[in-house]
This record gives structure tokens, C-alpha cells and sequence, in this order.
């Protein structure tokens, strides 16, 4: 396993570029199965989970070719309905063949997902949803067994939003007959974001970007070709870093129109923006100002932020409070940045976040994806040196993040454990 090892502090200046989302592209991936025809995604970021889903469409024979920032998938010749365990414990997205599969074959057997390190992530939204279109679905020796004559347009109701319950059923309605009425829907910019790619495709969608979403039904697809969006969490962990710093970084490709409550929140801490034709300049202040967040579903503060402000707050001038709302198990990250020198107390689903003067560098373990970025974040702010353990976690999600701080000015570096 790789570490990351961090000279601190460090003291960030220039330009980086955001790398396309992952969380916008494996869904799309996914709506490949729905087209006999090519599917062309620009600006795909090169990180492991796409390369598991491009070898989960490969077992259910797709092609799947990548090219630089472009992958190119033909499902033609589709010719297995199942996702089985040993690529689906890998990635939990793996979860999004489901729809598409049973949209294009009316069958499907998708092993269930498994543990995740920061919470419970329900499957029933997607169970319940594919029932709401006639499927008759099972949980069979670990793997979701569906199957039916021909999905049928139905009405949905998300207790809470689901992004991935959204995209699954939103794919899964687009080849069913008659109409779907999903109601209180994840709006999502990833969602909306693969419903723009659905509609090039062919399928009728209205309601985007909103609680309730309108699909009729389609009697097949096209292919399409399609530019990802950019990675808005890339993006507000970049600008975090900045602040953590007292640097002055511009962002080239942030995608701010997806990001209000992480800017909102930026600015009232002491982040100073200034927008410069398509990039953003971000200005670390000297005093980092407490605050209150609670994270929320989109358009509020994201669970995938949490992390990163954490480590920012740490340094403020003053007492914050952070509850996480969406998973139970998001906090771990706080021990970890408490070996760093931080200050902050855990109590149920909130988080007292003390302020303190400086992180002084130390041997950490990254235990998730975005606990992997707080912990970098530490680490750039703290004197003296910083290992970051177990960061296959961030690879999962940022694209070559090291190399991108480095060309900033950081002392950042890849070593084996």
C-alpha cells in the first residue's frame, strides 16, 4: 500500500486544474447497457473506480475502451445480466447496472453492495422503486434477483433522496411503458447531469433538477457522445486547502454553479473568491472564523465536505459545531486529525470543533475517501512531517492529487508503506 509523506507547512500559489467527477461519470457508465450504439464520455477522471466499472461492463460483455481523459463503451453484445460480489464489494456504485439491466433485458442479478467504512447505504429505494415498475424482486444468497415481462411506468416516493436510488430508477424508467412520476427525487448535479445525457440519448425527462421527475418512456435509446462535469468536491477540497494554508490558488474548471453552499460556507469562514472569466481565484485569509454546519442533501452542505472543513475548522479562531446528518459513521477522521494536534469532541452525530493554533505533523490512517482529504489538508498546514497512511481511499476519488498540490508548491510525496 502507498502513503503519502508531507513536509509542512506548506505555502500553496498558482493554477490547478478540477478533474471530471467521478460520481457523475460511473453513472453514466452505467447508461451505456441501455444503447446497442457507442457511448463517448469526455473528461473521465482516471482513478480505480472507473476502471471497476469499465471491467463490470466488460463481464457482462461490453467493450470498454479508455483513451486519455475519453472511454468509449459499446453494449451491443451484452450478453449477462450478472454483477457478481467480487466487483460489487469493490465499488458500491457497481449498484447502477441494476436499472439499466433490467430496462434492457428485464432481468438482472446484482450482488448487494456490503459494508461501508462511514454508514449504512439502504438498497431498498431501489428495490422498492423497481417494484413500483412491476419487477418482481428477491434478495437470493446475497445478490438481488429481478426480473420481469417488461418494466411498466409507475409512481415513486424516496422516503429521503437518493442519489443513486434516483439515477437507477431514472435509467431504469427511460425504456419502460408508459409514464414514471418519481417524487421527492435527489437533485443532485451528478443527477442532473446524467439526465442531460439521457435526454441526447433519446429519453423524455422532465423536472430535472427538481424534487419531482417526469419519464416517459421510450422504446429504445441512442448513442451519445458527452462531456462529464467537473468535480465539485474536487474542487471545494482545493479550495479548503488553500484556506488551511493561507494561500492564494486559482481554480481552473471549478464548477461553481454546483457549489453555493460550499462557497457560502467558504466565504463566511474567511475565504475570499474572485471569479476571473471561467476560473476562480481563492484567497486564504490570515484568521480562520467557527461556524455551524450541518450537513444536508443537495442544495445543502454536502456529507462529502464535512471531512475537509473539519480539518479548516480545527484552525479557526474559536469554538465550531459540525452535525452530520447522512451517515453515522462520518466522524472517524476526527481522532485521526486529533493525533495532528486538532481539538475536537465527538458526541452522537455532532462534532465540537476546538480551535487550535497549529497542527504539528505525525503518523495518520485514512479510513474513507474524504477523511483521506481532511487528513492531506492537516498535514499541508502542519509543521513538520506528516504520513498519510492507507490512501488507496483517495485514490478511489481524487486524480492524482499529489502531483496537483506538488505543481502548487507542496511537499508532497508518494511512498510505498
Amino acid at each position: 500500500m502507498d502513503k503519502f509523506v508531507i513536509e509542512g507547512p506548506n505555502s500553496l500559489k498558482g493554477e490547478v486544474t478540477v478533474s471530471g467527477s467521478k460520481n457523475a461519470s460511473l453513472p453514466m457508465m452505467a447508461a451505456a447497457i441501455l444503447t446497442t450504439e457507442d457511448v463517448i464520455l469526455h473528461n473521465v477522471p482516471d482513478l480505480k473506480d472507473i476502471a471497476t466499472m469499465c471491467k463490470l461492463l466488460v463481464e457482462l460483455g461490453c467493450r470498454c475502451k479508455r483513451e486519455d481523459k475519453t472511454i468509449v463503451i459499446n453494449c451491443s453484445n451484452l450478453d449477462s445480466n450478472k454483477a457478481p460480489y467480487e466487483l460489487v464489494k469493490t465499488m458500491r456504485a457497481s449498484i447502477l447496472v441494476l436499472g439499466p439491466l433490467m430496462a434492457r433485458l428485464h432481468n438482472a442479478e446484482v450482488s448487494l453492495p456490503g459494508g461501508c467504512a462511514i454508514g449504512v447505504r439502504p438498497v431498498n429505494f431501489h428495490i422498492d422503486g423497481l417494484r413500483a415498475l412491476s419487477a418482481d424482486v428477491k434478495i437470493e444468497n446475497g445478490y438481488i434477483v429481478s426480473t420481469a415481462k417488461k418494466l411498466k411506468g409507475g409512481s415513486i416516493y424516496f422516503d429521503i433522496p437518493s442519489v443513486t436510488g434516483t439515477e437507477n430508477l431514472m435509467m431504469a424508467a427511460t425504456l419502460a411503458d408508459g409514464e414514471t412520476v418519481m417524487k421527492n427525487a435527489a437533485k443532485e448535479p451528478e443527477v442532473v447531469d446524467l439526465a442531460k445525457m439521457l435526454i441526447m440519448m433519446g429519453a423524455k425527462i422532465d423536472g430535472i433538477g427538481d424534487s419531482i421527475i417526469r419519464i416517459d418512456g421510450v422504446d429504445k435509446l441512442s448513442g451519445v457522445e458527452y462531456t462529464v462535469m467537473n468535480d465539485r468536491i474536487e474542487a471545494g477540497t482545493l479550495m479548503v486547502a488553500a484556506l488551511a494554508t493561507s494561500s492564494e490558488v486559482t481554480i481552473k474548471g471549478m464548477p461553481i454553479y454546483a457549489m453555493d453552499a460550499i462557497v457560502d460556507k467558504f466565504k463566511e469562514i474567511g475565504g475570499k473568491i474572485e471569479i476571473i472569466d471561467k476560473d476562480v481565484a481563492v484567497v486564504g485569509g490570515k484568521t480562520i472564523k467557527p461556524t455551524i454546519i450541518s450537513t444536508a442533501v443537495y442544495p445543502g452542505f454536502p456529507t462529502d465536505m464535512q471531512a475537509q472543513f473539519m480539518a479548516v475548522l480545527s484552525l479557526a479562531d474559536g469554538s465550531s459545531i459540525i452535525k452530520e446528518t447522512i451517515f453515522e459513521n462520518r466522524f472517524m477522521h476526527a481522532a485521526e486529525l486529533n493525533r495532528l494536534g486538532a481539538n475536537i469532541v465527538i458526541s452522537g452525530n455532532e462534532a465540537v470543533v476546538n480551535g487550535v493554533d497549529r497542527f504539528v505533523g505525525a503518523t495518520v490512517m485514512a479510513t474513507d475517501l474524504r477523511a483521506s482529504a481532511s487528513l492531506v489538508i492537516a498535514g499541508l498546514a502542519a509543521e513538520g512531517k506528516t504520513e498519510v497512511l492507507r490512501i488507496y481511499h483517495l485514490d478511489r476519488g481524487y486524480e492524482k492529487l499529489e502531483e496537483k498540490l506538488s505543481n502548487l508548491g507542496a511537499v508532497i510525496r508518494r511512498e510505498k508503506e
